[in-house]
């Protein structure tokens, strides 16, 4: 069975008037439509450098969307940071757990659904911003645990833009999922393109060739 992509966007937000027009005042503007299901996983590609973030927040604040990131539980230890960092949507992960990051989130995003709580995580899967040799598995894993579509949200710096329409299903072979999600990111094109990593799992236990984004 093929990777569906799925249909129009019953989940809608109201957004930030001011991000908007800050936004436009530095000439971006976001194509979003609204999500499918309460919950999911957004992958954001490429990530290529800091500004990523600034943009990034903005986007967020503009349309107005709710979205999580995971981060080292450490960094919570400090309380002023530790407020600020879960306000803009920082949840802690404890590398040190049992079951690891990807199983601690796929079980809390397990409890969302069984609750019907609005719950999204959005990963960079590159993971850094310098040039890597692929994409980390864990949304990847995480999606196919949780059960839960994956959003492909490109930030395209040659034309100011973010793109964020497309939700798909995983199948579970990555050799058709893989190539599906790099046909919907080819256009987008980061601050240092040149960092950006070709769209493959480098540690999903097995080789697969290189997806080329151009």
């Amino acid at each position: 069975m093929g990777m569906d992509l799925l249909p129009p966007h019953p989940v809608q937000f109201q957004g930030s008037g001011l991000a908007l027009w800050v936004l436009r005042l530095l000439g971006w503007r976001v194509d979003f439509e609204g999500l499918p299901t309460r919950q999911g996983v957004i992958v954001v590609y490429p990530h290529t450098s800091n500004w990523d973030f600034v943009i990034g927040i903005l986007m967020k604040w503009a349309v107005g969307i709710s979205v999580q990131f995971w981060s080292k539980d450490t960094l919570f230890r400090t309380p002023l940071f530790s407020a600020w960092l879960r306000w803009v949507g920082g949840v802690p992960i404890s590398r040190s757990a049992p079951q690891g990051t990807v199983g601690q989130m796929a079980a809390l995003m397990q409890q969302k659904k069984a609750r019907g709580e609005y719950f999204w995580l959005a990963l960079a899967p590159e993971g850094t911003r310098r040039r890597t040799k692929g994409w980390r598995s864990g949304f990847y894993r995480l999606a196919l645990a949780a059960d839960v579509p994956v959003g492909l949200a490109g930030p395209d710096y040659s034309r100011k833009r973010l793109v964020f329409l497309d939700f798909v299903r995983l199948t579970g072979d990555q050799d058709h999922d893989l190539p599906r999600m790099a046909l919907s990111l080819q256009d987008c094109r980061g601050w240092h393109q040149e960092r950006a990593a070709p769209v493959r799992l480098i540690n999903s236990g097995r080789p697969q060739a290189d997806i080329i984004v151009k």
